[in-house]
């Protein structure tokens, strides 16, 4: 079984489902001859020509606005938002067409694209390369929200994204887009959405997180001594739609939650999973849920390892529930 790296994993589910079926069309920014700025679409306008692999104009309205009107007509296009900072500009496409089509046609129209762009921090990219976005399109009704930690499942998640009827985010999270390795399968193989994954079971903490902090958290159990804590750590993988037995299950037989993400801490996605296991499963919880988050600032250039949360700040909020 060969190894990859997120990267790989993206432009091999890529791969495989553009030879599959000939309505699948990549567009964005650099993403043909140049293979996109991290090299995920690389190789594949060579393969599937100029047609189906397209470069735009820096244009994100533009990108997200072609990307409907393909998908309106019978193409299912796969639109790069370079990084997901620049994905502002086509806020309204996305927000009030791509994620409104089914509904607003009585479910005539579905609108099957998929979003693909990095997010987050990690690369040293200052306020807009850094940012985390994901509540903003969570909050919106007709987008599924997806964020893969790893290898296997950035191949998987891609594959069912492409094959979904209705318009998908995908975000990758560039921070280990080579750091994270692991074994991917040959061929496609499918991953459900809505469906969480028990990296490491326990009975002390539930520790609920997403993205590059699955692999901080990781850190904190294995090298900083959080494990001593016998923490369960879920990684969420389906921000939208949400896997919200998983969590209360876990909830339920350890009695303390640690929520981990990056972006700010304020109205975050971890504020919306707190207010759930309030409303769910209060008296099961022994402890205060606690959050380990980015800062309620814009994201600094010098100060970036200071604003992500550490495997240090993991372990101590790891270890403040677990004494509460």
């Amino acid at each position: 079984m060969p190894v990859y790296n997120i990267i790989q994993a993206v432009n091999d589910a890529l791969r495989i489902e553009m030879r599959k079926n000939g309505n699948i069309v990549v567009l964005g920014e650099d993403v043909g001859n140049f293979g996109g700025v991290f090299r995920a679409t690389s190789g594949l306008q060579e393969e599937f020509g100029k047609e189906r692999v397209m470069d735009t104009p820096l244009a994100e309205a533009g990108i997200i606005g072609s990307a409907i009107g393909m998908a309106l007509y019978g193409l299912r296009p796969v639109a790069e938002i370079q990084f997901s900072d620049f994905i502002f500009p086509a806020f309204d496409q996305i927000v009030n067409e791509l994620a409104k089509f089914r509904y607003r046609s009585g479910g005539e129209y579905p609108a099957p694209v998929v979003i693909r762009t990095p997010y987050g921090g990690g690369i040293r990219g200052g306020h807009y390369h850094s940012q985390s976005p994901e509540t903003y399109f969570a909050h919106t009704p007709g987008l599924k929200v997806i964020i893969p930690a790893t290898p296997y499942d950035a191949k998987g998640l891609l594959l069912t994204a492409m094959r979904d009827e209705d318009p998908v985010l995908f975000l990758e999270p560039k921070r280990v887009y080579r750091a994270a390795k692991g074994e991917v399968p040959e061929g496609e193989y499918t991953i459900p959405f809505g469906q969480a994954k028990i990296v490491r079971e326990g009975k002390g903490v539930t520790v609920l997180c997403y993205g590059s902090m699955l692999h901080t958290v990781l850190e904190a159990v294995e090298k900083h001594g959080a494990g001593d804590f016998d923490p369960e750590v879920i990684d969420l993988r389906s921000l939208v739609p949400l896997d919200l037995d998983t969590i209360l299950e876990s909830v339920r037989k350890t009695g303390r939650v640690v929520i981990v993400y990056e972006a700010p801490k304020t109205c975050g996605f971890g504020a919306e999973l707190a207010a759930l296991i309030a409303e769910k499963a209060l008296m099961s919880l022994e402890a205060p849920i606690a959050r380990v988050t980015g800062l309620d600032t814009p994201f600094p250039y010098t100060l970036e390892l200071e604003y992500l949360p550490s495997p240090e700040r993991v372990t101590k909020a790891i270890s403040e529930t677990a004494r509460f």
